[in-house]
């Protein structure tokens, strides 16, 4: 499919998803509702998932995923095992499909690299799935710096913690809490304040389930890192926060302090008389907190399929935010300060 024939297409396109696991079902079923599609094709790892998926839907599956890229899709949905990311962004873009794929683009910089050197060989767009970009509250505050109304930067903080951790299986295959969970923390700290890490210092430890050291993980992490402008930014994130799922972010600057995530469903329990906090039920897991993110996420990719739009998050992007995760993955192995341009080389 062409440039022009996807600007010519306003309804009808044909997306193949592959990866009918929690988040690529979820997708699936966006992409599903979506006015310019007319059909699905599903593929999984494991078939009878993507059948299941299939019938509940109402489209398509096929038994290999490698089927989907000659059954005629317009564009391709990639929510796999992370370590299958990296060889179906290559099969998409040699295919001429618009691709979409969850983060990260792959588990190590030098496999990303290659990524990257074929979709710019391909010229075929692909989108990275940092849905973060897509909330209301991170471009909010994102506005805010870029207007003035925070003022000057001097300190951000970032929260990422799970109510539950995940299914022990899903650990040996992730890269890692750096790389697989504070990834988002990474690439929205870049989009939201417009500015590159410089160095990391990161720490982790293990307070829960055995599963975590065997599969050579952490369970609770904690970091500081610094911009490019000498901005002091703190991050902490937990697999057990038994109140919630818990995600903010805080700018503090000069004229005011903005807080993204601070709702009344904030997993947070105030200590003082006469606070509410929280008024709701305690966000329970990643797609409740961001659902509205993630169908925005979706609805911006079909436009990028149609070509109407370019890419929101591109690959070298996704690599920048792994760069800084690599950084912080091997600062809490040595136990020292890692620069950025050290594992980016």
């Amino acid at each position: 499919m062409t440039t022009d024939d996807r600007e010519d297409n306003t309804a009808g396109m044909r997306i193949g998803v592959l990866g009918l696991g929690r988040i690529g079902s979820n997708h699936a079923t966006v992409v599903r509702q979506h006015p310019d599609v007319e059909s699905l094709v599903l593929a999984d790892a494991i078939p009878a998932r993507a059948h299941e998926a299939a019938q509940r839907l109402g489209c398509e599956s096929v038994d290999a995923v490698e089927e989907v890229f000659t059954s005629g899709v317009d564009a391709v949905v990639i929510a796999t095992a992370t370590d299958a990311h990296a060889d179906l962004i290559t099969a998409g873009v040699r295919a001429g499909l618009p691709t979409f794929c969850e983060k990260p683009v792959a588990l190590d910089i030098t496999q990303s690299r290659r990524v990257l050197t074929e979709v710019e060989a391909a010229g075929v767009p692909v989108q990275i799935g940092f849905q973060r970009r897509f909330d209301h509250g991170y471009r909010t505050a994102k506005q805010a710096l870029a207007d003035g109304t925070i003022g000057d930067l001097h300190r951000v903080h970032l929260v990422t913690a799970d109510q539950e951790p995940p299914h022990p299986d899903y650990l040996p295959r992730s890269g890692g809490m750096y790389r697989d969970c504070h990834i988002h923390d990474f690439d929205i700290l870049r989009w939201v304040t417009g500015r590159e890490v410089v160095d990391v210092t990161a720490r982790g430890a293990n307070r829960g389930a055995a599963f975590f050291r065997e599969s050579d993980d952490v369970d609770n992490t904690a970091a500081l890192l610094t911009l490019d402008d000498g901005t002091l930014v703190t991050l902490q994130g937990s697999r057990y926060n038994g109140g919630g799922h818990d995600v903010r972010m805080e700018l503090a600057g000069t004229k005011a302090t903005y807080a993204v995530g601070l709702d009344e469903r904030t997993p947070l329990v105030s200590a003082e008389d006469g606070a509410t906090l929280p008024a709701g039920d305690p966000w329970p897991n990643f797609w409740v907190r961001f659902t509205p993110a993630y169908l925005a996420e979706v609805n911006a990719f079909i436009e990028v399929a149609k070509g109407t739009t370019p890419s929101p998050c591109t690959v070298d992007e996704a690599l920048a935010a792994l760069c800084i995760a690599e950084a912080a993955d091997l600062s809490m192995r040595e136990g020292r300060r890692v620069e950025v341009a050290e594992v980016s080389k």
